[in-house]
């Protein structure tokens, strides 16, 4: 997996979404297993939920006209209701966040203070005067390896308005991303708590983005999901440093 991620050796991505057949019984016909960069496991991908239904679509898998334009999707964090659009975008119902205590976090020789957010997978959302704050976020910021086990996702935030925010992420398993579903909502939950005075509740990044009204409603997310093309390929894929 870390062989077919890796952006010089292999295909370059953030991230292998890989599509099964889930448990209609229980709610859901698939199954998204998603997977991070470097082949660790991850509960939950809210852009990668927004490309798997759409692949489902474009590859004749579902057919939203027949299902009322909503479609479940089972993973690790459970099922997650996703409805097209009729502005061709799609839109996912995450679940309602979870606001956690605080969390330290070290960053380019700074010690920074966050709120820790569950959204099926962890994160610590910082808020900031200035995103250069988060340095070049050439390593993962260091957090309290007690309260996360596993490693965590955390968003460095600047307000810049009513309802507008931008952010920078460091994403465990991957590194600094452009965009984060579920760091979107993260961010809107903590916005929208009131913990941060004068914010509006929504956390945007280009058309992404993510709404969260309060810290107990269900988050969404909802932006563009295109595929450039659903042909199978098979790539020759060599590890890196492998003879």
């Amino acid at each position: 997996m870390a062989a077919i991620c890796d952006r010089r050796g292999g295909i370059g991505a953030d991230g292998v979404l890989r599509v099964l057949r889930g448990d209609i019984d229980g709610g859901a016909e698939w199954f998204m297993d998603y997977r991070n960069a470097d082949g660790t496991v991850s509960q939950m991908c809210g852009n990668g939920v927004r490309v798997f239904a759409r692949y489902l679509q474009e590859a004749g898998l579902v057919k939203p006209a027949e299902t009322g334009d909503r479609l479940a999707v089972d993973t690790r964090d459970g099922i997650k209701q996703v409805t097209y659009c009729d502005d061709g975008e799609i839109s996912v119902d995450m679940g309602a966040p979870k606001l956690g205590g605080p969390a330290d976090v070290s960053v380019s020789g700074r010690h920074l203070l966050g709120l820790s957010v569950d959204m099926g997978n962890p994160h610590v959302v910082v808020t900031v005067d200035d995103l250069r704050s988060a340095g070049e976020l050439a390593a993962a910021p260091i957090t309290c390896a007690e309260q996360f086990p596993a490693g965590v996702n955390v968003e460095f935030v600047r307000v810049v308005g009513d309802r507008h925010a931008e952010m920078r992420i460091f994403e465990r398993g991957v590194g600094e991303t452009w965009s984060c579903g579920t760091g979107a909502c993260a961010v809107a939950a903590v916005l929208g708590s009131g913990d941060v005075a004068d914010a509006g509740a929504d956390g945007e990044l280009g058309r992404h983005r993510g709404s969260s009204p309060s810290a107990t409603d269900s988050a969404v997310t909802n932006g563009p999901a295109e595929l450039p093309s659903i042909t199978p390929t098979t790539y020759a894929v060599t590890a890196p440093g492998a003879r």
